[in-house]
């Protein structure tokens, strides 16, 4: 190996350690080359980083997963998402317009919305439409765009502004990773843009997550925890957010 490109890619090492993800640019500018440099880096020599939608990853990373199953992460934690999906279903009101995330976590609020006499639903997830299309008393408002099999939703460059034209009363987000200093975020740069808007919109944000989503790094940056009006999770360790209303589930 190159001296030079060893030395560059041990000093991203250690800084993707410490820091979870890095952007190409800031990275560049860390090791003094250009951008096409560590690209050259990452593609000709062995290394345990990844470039991953303009951002460096580890593999070995424990907050960082390459590869995201959603069959697998429905199966992951299914107990307390359907209990995390019950104080959610509190939340909801008759003649709402909800904006639901897609992955795993909201997965069994849907079975819920039937309970309902009026609902409008906005979501980019399949998996998500599929389950509320049939519902008589949901109005389904699907987002399409470029299909992304692995987290069965749609991302296009004119989603986020499809979603600020729409008056939403609640936007349910799910996140893959919930850091206290490094905010919360998820698997793919797609996912970004719907969830910002939503955010942005929304009269109230509602972050739902599982415990084993504290602590985490994801690739995707998307929001601070102060972005939201609530926290459905049962992680105790919630409870010490400030400016934020934090719902447990034991």
């Amino acid at each position: 190996m190159n001296d030079r490109s060893a030395q560059r890619l041990a000093m991203l090492q250690e800084a993707l350690v410490s820091g979870g993800t890095l952007h190409l640019r800031e990275a560049a500018e860390l090791c003094g080359v250009s951008e096409m440099t560590i690209r050259r880096d990452l593609t000709t020599q062995p290394s345990p980083i990844s470039l991953l939608g303009g951002r460096l990853v580890m593999a070995s990373y424990p907050g960082v997963a390459q590869v995201y199953d959603l069959t697998e992460q429905q199966a992951s934690h299914y107990q307390i998402k359907h209990r995390l999906c019950q104080r959610v279903a509190s939340f909801i009101e008759d003649g709402d317009t909800l904006f639901i995330d897609c992955g795993s976590t909201l997965i069994p609020l849907l079975s819920q919305l039937s309970h309902f006499r009026e609902l409008t639903v906005v979501t980019y997830a399949l998996n998500v439409a599929n389950a509320v299309a049939a519902l008589p008393n949901v109005r389904l408002v699907l987002l399409g765009g470029l299909f992304y099999a692995s987290s069965q939703s749609f991302g296009s460059d004119g989603i986020g502004a499809a979603i600020e034209r729409l008056g939403i009363n609640k936007a349910l987000i799910s996140a893959a990773g919930v850091d206290y200093e490094r905010g919360v975020s998820c698997f793919h740069f797609h996912e970004v843009a719907p969830k910002q808007a939503a955010i942005a919109t929304a009269m109230q944000r509602i972050l739902v997550v599982d415990a084993s989503k504290f602590g985490v790094v994801r690739p995707a940056y998307f929001a601070a925890l102060s972005d939201f009006d609530s926290v459905v999770t049962d992680d105790a360790r919630a409870a010490t957010l400030e400016g934020v209303a934090v719902s447990t589930v034991i």
